[in-house]
């Protein structure tokens, strides 16, 4: 009986998976024939208002690498505190509230954003988008940090502190050197996270046709301006998205690719 429940579960399990990776195939291929068509090098010299691309690429690695300049110091802190400094309740309430800010809805925060920044500034700008993705950034760091700080061996922490370290050298010289590879992982795939998010971009940021550095107005967006290509009754905005849907899944598979060669390299 229990061979013949095992086998029902195996089965339905390969199944399971059969028919997920049927659908991702199914994605992947549709996005690929599509986005190839569409694409022309001319996407990254001239700008939307010119059939190109050039203004929301860069606009869009500009507020990702905003809000990690954001995120990624406060993650860090926060996630050694709870795992060297902190005890008790109070951070087993930090990684509660952790862990419910990495599931929260990406919109949800989106509309926060625009509650506290957008509405009381007067109009969606660069600065409201990148702080919508360093909030989405700060938990998924703050859990990296957490977990790979905890793979670190106590006797390294104690071997530091018997040479007579302070407790911060032994951190930044031994513990944070020891889980480095871990921790940079972490937040290359954090930052592939936010890269290819929309909704809270559409409350914050919206999108601009033209190349602009003003981050204090509406900011140039790929992932708002696939959105807004795609609904476009003309053939050639569509076309337009299905490139730029190409172009922004080959980042996130690059950046996803190198912090899975650098965790390979280091084993």
């Amino acid at each position: 009986m229990r061979l013949a429940i095992n086998k029902l579960v195996l089965f339905l399990s390969t199944l399971s998976a059969l028919i997920g990776l049927s659908f991702l195939a199914w994605i992947l291929i549709t996005l690929i024939a599509k986005g190839i068509t569409s694409f022309h090098l001319y996407l990254f010299f001239k700008d939307l208002v010119e059939g190109g691309l050039r203004n929301l690429i860069v606009g869009q690695f500009i507020m990702a690498g905003i809000a990690s300049l954001i995120g990624i110091p406060i993650g860090m802190l926060a996630g050694i505190y709870l795992q060297e400094y902190g005890r008790g309740k109070f951070v087993r309430l930090i990684r509660d509230l952790s862990d419910i800010m990495m599931s929260a809805p990406s919109i949800v925060i989106g509309a926060f954003v625009y509650a506290v920044v957008v509405a009381p500034t007067g109009g969606t700008s660069g600065f409201a988008g990148s702080i919508a993705l360093s909030i989405m950034m700060i938990p998924i760091v703050i859990s990296t940090t957490d977990n790979m700080l905890s793979l670190v061996p106590k006797e390294l922490r104690e071997a530091g502190i018997a040479l007579g370290a302070s407790k911060y050298r032994v951190i930044l010289d031994i513990i944070i050197k020891a889980a480095k590879v871990g921790i940079m992982t972490g937040l290359l795939l954090s930052f592939a996270r936010i890269i290819g998010e929309t909704a809270p971009l559409l409350f914050t940021s919206e999108t601009s046709n033209y190349f602009t550095l003003d981050l204090t107005e509406s900011f140039p967006s790929l992932t708002v301006s696939i959105y807004d290509l795609a609904n476009d009754p003309v053939e050639s905005s569509r076309d337009l998205a299905w490139a730029a849907s190409f172009i922004l899944t080959v980042i996130v598979l690059i950046i996803n690719l190198t912090g899975r060669f650098i965790t390979r390299k280091k084993g």
